[in-house]
């Protein structure tokens, strides 16, 4: 009996709170569907415009020598002197004298062949004498014609001599200016393999220099890229310098930024079969970039190269760019709207498009979390948008 009132009270006691709560609901004033007021996120956004834009390739290398030679001495002999810039980043200017070799025995070369040629001209002298007047004996038949053609061949073998005598002193006077080893251009000395008193033979290497007003970067490049820069490929030769391409140089070194400007002046012939880049080499005339030092060899760089010109595309920031290929658009009545955009390619910061947005268009820049197709949005400018 007890359990059966416990449990008609429990009945009871739920049936009242049922009764409470519909009383509650009823009497809770009803919300007004049309004042209720639409909550906005703001954003920042950008109004883009169509124009025309100079594309840039990026690309790295290290610096090589435009030119670079082997100093081979044309004669033996031992060093009898060594320029004090005959070393490892020395620098010497066209014409310098970078090493003698001793020359007294190519000095007597020359002096005996200058009395031997000497010898030979009085030879060539008297036999052509001779020649003369056996002609006139023959003339009045005083002698035969064998006696002639004696003379005449004698006179042959004299001149022969002669001119062996001449080139024998052209020889000995090249060997002997041979013994100075000159500098070919204004250059810097890359390594050096000769000591002073060294004898050393001809066809030997004794240093390596580089010239100095010119360096050259290797840039691989790959195909995508080409694509940026208009390159004829398989171009035989060098690049007119009105179509080659401006390329600017840049690195940190020793705590410091330098530049440097070039062109670039050609592509090898081959593609690289592993990567499938292709190398474009740039050339830097040091004499040009007069604000900073001379591009150190084997120093490594990084470049922007200066490509062709995009007509009619839109530099949009990368986060404003959405599952790679679409934008947030805000309309007139400032709702945000997906996009589709056709992507010409990727920068560092930025995204160039080609086609999906037109000029006037307003892009949200800013990091969304929730977002819903037509919501509305409180745009904010963003400060320096083109």
């Amino acid at each position: 009996m007890p359990n059966a009132i416990k449990g008609i009270m429990t009945i009871a006691v739920l049936f009242f709170a049922v009764i409470v709560a519909y009383g509650l609901v009823k009497s809770a004033p009803e919300p007004d569907k049309f004042t209720r007021a639409e909550s906005t996120t703001s954003i920042r956004v950008l109004e883009v415009n169509r124009e025309r834009v100079r594309l840039e390739v990026s690309s790295q290398g290290s610096v090589m020598p435009y030119k670079e030679s082997e100093l081979i001495p044309e004669v033996n002999g031992r060093v009898s002197w060594m320029s004090p810039n005959l070393l490892p980043g020395g620098y010497f200017a066209k014409d310098d004298v970078l090493l003698r070799i001793e020359n007294s025995d190519y000095r007597s070369k020359v002096a005996r062949s200058r009395a031997t040629l000497s010898r030979s001209l009085a030879e060539e002298e008297l036999a052509r004498f001779e020649l003369g007047r056996m002609e006139e004996l023959v003339k009045k038949k005083l002698t035969s014609q064998s006696s002639l053609e004696t003379v005449l061949r004698n006179h042959r073998i004299a001149q022969a001599v002669l001119q062996d005598s001449r080139i024998a002193l052209e020889q000995a006077a090249r060997d002997l200016q041979r013994t100075e080893i000159k500098a070919p251009y204004d250059g810097l000395v890359r390594s050096e393999k000769v000591d002073l008193g060294q004898y050393v033979s001809r066809g030997m290497g004794i240093a390596s220099i580089y010239a100095a007003q010119y360096a050259e970067v290797r840039l691989p490049l790959a195909d995508k890229q080409l694509a940026y820069l208009d390159l004829p490929l398989g171009h035989r030769g060098e690049l007119a310098a009105e179509v080659a391409p401006e390329v600017l140089l840049f690195t940190d070194y020793g705590g410091k930024h330098y530049e440097w400007i070039g062109n670039l002046v050609r592509t090898e012939a081959e593609i690289d079969s592993k990567s499938r880049m292709v190398t474009a080499v740039v050339r830097v005339n040091n004499n040009d970039n007069v604000d900073q030092p001379d591009l150190p060899i084997g120093l490594f760089v990084n470049a922007r190269i200066k490509g062709r010109w995009a007509e009619g595309v839109v530099t949009i920031p990368r986060a404003a760019l959405r599952n790679q290929n679409k934008v947030l658009v805000v309309d007139k009545e400032n709702r945000l709207h997906y996009r589709n955009v056709e992507i010409l390619r990727f920068e560092s910061d930025n995204v160039i498009v080609s086609d999906g947005l037109e000029s006037g268009d307003v892009v949200n820049i800013s990091p969304l979390q929730t977002i819903v197709e037509g919501m509305r949005v409180k745009p904010m400018l963003q400060s320096g948008s083109s």
